[in-house]
């Protein structure tokens, strides 16, 4: 591993003209333009061996641990160039393939209309489809919530089935609670007659595989690039290039202290290292820490940190367990809709890539559990957790408690960020505060700006961020950012072509969408004594 252990702590240790907190995929996409751009950056990261963040591969005993699953697909060709930069030689095209889990039989995700009924059986079939036209002809009027949204477009049974008890597992609240934001962000294009209208096709022929290439109706990817050691293959790559820059500084180990407004346009970063502080001088500052957690370390304090300490996320934990078997399943990950078990979803590690797995007679699987840190599921033993993933694995019919023959557990803290109804009005807040007071820090990624976003948003946040501070001015609202999942998971990669310059510059046609693309979402649960909100537009 390449990098840095800063060591004593005094006083002007390190000055540099960017100051980069967290060394995750938008952390370290900013270090390494900035560095090609010939800017000096020093780049803090709390994790002592692992640099990508939730996007990082953990190696135990040779098998590899993709954290939640990451597949290397973006409509922007910035985003495909620079991974192809970045790391030109070692990415593999995979089939793309998740199913849900529900009582005992598997359902292809997305659902296929004319497999799910047939799943389901006769009568619970026509009982989904009565409760699906009835909320078609008598929708509910007033959604306030996820379990609204969703029912309307679904209807109450194929909610009930298909979404309601996998999204309370991964939210850790009450569908009736949630924010509809997070349906109409992440159900958005899926329906049920064009479930049966895709069935139809498949069934004479007339629905192709989508790889991508352009030829294909711009349907979900049903293939992907992934790097062949895990994403964390990406972002070591990304640390040693800036690194061998001669320009860049990645101090591992370094958690943020604090960091404090010189009082004019700089910055002074005291990083808490395992040699003691570090203390990092810079023109600018970006941080992709979560929103709550910079609040309370920058100085002078931010006026809106009550709001921002009001923010929440929700952790997950992953039992990877090494099963004597060549192979149990071919998908990438199930998800497990099924309440006699706490497991959200299964990944197989080998159908991400077959390197991850050294041992072609053993299978290594990863069971998602979603927590909050602190809980009861956090705070179990390894031993326990291990010994409950074999329970469940054995209740779902997925193998047999005697064939395994190792396990792991991996922790990732702040996984999520939590769309509660509060959530946007504390992040605005924040937000606006900051970059009225402090132009020069600049907030990035995924927990940085509170944003559930995939992968490629994240590097395209930082992406813009580097080109307002070399040109010097913020040309681009970073916060506009497409967070839309349809982005991510259809059409063709790269598609997203150069558009006219503008002003002198030239402008993707990805930046455009990054600065106007704006959508509609349902009104948010509303406070108690409180009216509800009208629906509203959000980036």
């Amino acid at each position: 591993m390449t990098s840095i252990r800063a060591s004593g702590s005094h006083a002007g240790d390190v000055d540099v003209d960017v100051v980069i907190v967290g060394a995750g995929p938008a952390g370290l996409t900013a270090g390494y333009l900035l560095t090609k751009a010939g800017k000096s950056v020093a780049i803090i990261e709390k994790d002592e061996t692992y640099v990508g963040g939730i996007s990082r591969t953990v190696e135990h005993a040779g098998y590899r641990f993709d954290i939640g699953g990451h597949r290397f697909f973006s409509k922007s060709q910035q985003v495909v160039d620079l991974w192809n930069e970045i790391l030109p030689d070692d990415f593999i095209q995979r089939p793309r393939m998740s199913r849900i889990y529900y009582e005992g039989k598997f359902y292809s995700y997305p659902l296929r209309a004319f497999e799910a009924l047939r799943n389901l059986g006769l009568w619970r079939s026509a009982l989904c489809m009565a409760s699906y036209l009835k909320y078609k002809l008598f929708p509910i009027k007033q959604v306030k919530s996820f379990e609204d949204w969703t029912t309307n477009q679904f209807g109450r049974k194929l909610y009930s089935i298909f979404f309601k008890t996998y999204t309370e597992k991964v939210w850790g609240m009450p569908c009736d609670r949630m924010s509809a934001d997070w349906a109409a962000q992440r159900i958005k294009g899926l329906s049920l007659w064009g479930a049966v209208i895709d069935g139809i096709k498949r069934s004479l022929g007339l629905s192709r595989l989508n790889d991508g290439s352009g030829t294909q109706a711009k349907t979900l990817l049903e293939t992907f690039r992934y790097p062949r050691l895990g994403p964390g293959m990406m972002w070591e790559a990304a640390r040693d290039r800036i690194v061998a820059s001669g320009k860049g500084k990645v101090l591992m180990g370094h958690a943020l202290g604090q960091l404090a407004s010189d009082g004019q346009s700089g910055w002074r970063l005291r990083a808490d290292g395992p040699d003691g502080e570090t203390i990092i001088t810079a023109r600018h500052a970006i941080s992709s820490a979560p929103m709550r957690e910079l609040a309370t370390r920058l100085h002078p304090l931010p006026a809106t940190t009550l709001q921002a300490n009001n923010l929440r996320y929700r952790d997950f934990l992953t039992v990877a367990l090494m099963i004597r078997s060549d192979d149990l399943f071919p998908d990438n990950w199930i998800y497990i809709h099924d309440s006699q078990v706490q497991v959200g979803r299964v990944q197989n590690f080998r159908s991400w890539s077959p390197e991850m797995v050294p041992d072609q007679d053993i299978a290594c699987v990863g069971l998602e559990y979603f927590c909050f840190e602190g809980d009861g599921l956090w705070t179990s033993s390894d031993e326990h957790l291990i010994a409950q993933a074999k329970r469940e694995m054995d209740i779902l019919g997925l193998c047999k408690p005697e064939d395994v023959v190792g396990g792991a557990v991996v922790r990732q803290e702040k996984a999520y960020p939590v769309y509660d109804e509060d959530y946007a009005e504390n992040v605005e807040a924040m937000r606006a505060e900051l970059e009225e007071r402090f132009p020069t820090l600049h907030l990035v990624g995924r927990n940085g700006m509170h944003r559930y976003n995939n992968q490629d948003h994240a590097m395209m946040t930082a992406m813009l961020t580097v080109e307002n501070i070399i040109v010097g001015e913020r040309l681009y609202d970073t916060w506009c950012v497409n967070e839309d999942a349809e982005y991510h998971e259809a059409g063709d990669e790269g598609a997203e072509k150069a558009l006219p310059a503008r002003d002198g510059r030239t402008l993707t046609e990805d930046q455009a969408a990054a600065l106007s693309s704006v959508r509609d979402v349902p009104e948010r649960v509303a406070k108690a004594g409180a009216s509800a909100e009208k629906t509203r537009k959000v980036a």
